[in-house]
């Protein structure tokens, strides 16, 4: 899997995206804290309305941004998405109004709405060869697991020396070091043949999107992803501490099997996309997940919550990852930012749908028998 990184422009975006997450993740620990300072008791409503705004951005942003992303050359649209990212995080330490938090909130994941469809769709012309593209959507959903694990662990370990406030400048370096590996390499544009309106250019990946059968069903496939993870990141917290009386360890070591299960169907998905479909494996893997959430309907002690997560985290990667495969071959090379911006923008849409399913009010916890 790692002879990908053997392409020097791919290195160097990969490692971007790395470094990139990590400062994100060192901004989602941070801004927690940030919001329990400002806000005390009421945190959680302050982090609530922040996703909330954050899922908005993402569904309303992204395909306005993928418009613009066919009129400039990329490297310099991801550049100056990074620096905005950067210039957001640096005024994050120093915001004394919550209402503060959520404008600057708001214009961080705009800049990311443009960012992520945008950088998704550079890879598949920086790795024309398909079994490249397989790695490198392997790595990337390794790296996207792993910074949910390193972050946490390296914001800990930070906080032991540093202010919270501080752990904003990790993010600010990571956009900056983000921007400074892509403005080493040059990335390909490749342009419209003919000039379009602004709405034309806006709806142009949706219309691709809902007009290819195989796409609409990437759609259904995209809710049942949805609705196992939102179930997980929901309810682990209550499942383990209220339910069964356990410690907080115990809720991260819940969502690391969550976290293993899906690297390991990263690294097991590129042999297997050699022998079979895509579409039999991610039929495959919503399946798993059907069956795991049924499943979870069982769930009475510590050890079965841990295995099923973890087949639950196997079965999201492998319905999830391949899904940039069918997006690559689903439109021309100009017009791959739309369509992976409608991507981006109908999968979070399945989230903001089922986040609010999963919320739902839980009885008394009882004693565990663990």
């Amino acid at each position: 899997m790692l002879q990908v990184l053997g392409n020097r422009t791919y290195r160097h975006l990969f490692l971007a995206q790395v470094i990139e997450l990590v400062g994100t993740g060192l901004a989602t620990v941070a801004l927690g804290l940030l919001a329990y300072d400002l806000a005390g008791p009421d945190a959680g409503a302050v982090l609530g309305t922040a996703l909330a705004i954050k899922m908005i951005a993402y569904v309303g942003v992204a395909p306005v941004a993928a418009a613009f992303a066919g009129r400039l050359p990329r490297r310099t649209m991801l550049v100056c998405l990074d620096l905005v990212r950067a210039a957001v995080a640096l005024f994050l330490p120093f915001v004394t109004e919550i209402w503060q938090v959520y404008a600057l909130i708001f214009v961080l994941q705009s800049a990311s709405a443009g960012f992520t469809p945008t950088f998704q769709a550079t890879i598949p012309d920086v790795l024309p060869d398909e079994k490249d593209y397989t790695r490198a959507l392997s790595l990337s959903r390794l790296a996207y697991d792993l910074e949910s694990v390193v972050s946490p662990m390296l914001a800990a370990a930070l906080l032991t020396v540093i202010s919270f406030h501080n752990l904003f400048a990790g993010t600010v370096v990571g956009f900056v070091c983000s921007a400074i590996l892509v403005v080493l390499v040059t990335l390909p544009s490749p342009k419209a043949s003919e000039q379009r309106s602004i709405y034309d250019r806006t709806t142009r990946g949706l219309r691709i999107y809902l007009a290819t059968p195989r796409l609409r069903g990437l759609l259904a496939l995209n809710l049942a992803v949805a609705a196992a993870s939102a179930m997980v990141i929901v309810n682990t917290v209550v499942l383990v501490q209220a339910d069964f009386r356990l410690s907080q360890h115990a809720t991260a070591l819940a969502l690391a099997a969550f976290g293993a299960g899906s690297m390991v169907a990263a690294l097991f998905l590129p042999r297997l996309l050699d022998k079979i479909p895509d579409r039999r494996a991610m039929l495959t893997g919503s399946a798993i997940l059907v069956f795991g959430l049924f499943a979870g309907s069982a769930v009475s002690n510590f050890g079965f919550a841990l295995s099923l997560w973890f087949v639950l985290g196997f079965g999201y990667s492998m319905t999830q990852t391949p899904s940039g495969r069918l997006l690559r071959r689903s439109a021309h090379p100009e017009d791959r930012p739309a369509l992976f911006a409608a991507q981006f923008a109908l999968s979070h849409a399945c989230w903001l749908i089922t986040y609010p399913l999963d919320e739902v009010e839980r009885p008394a916890p009882t004693a565990s028998k663990c």
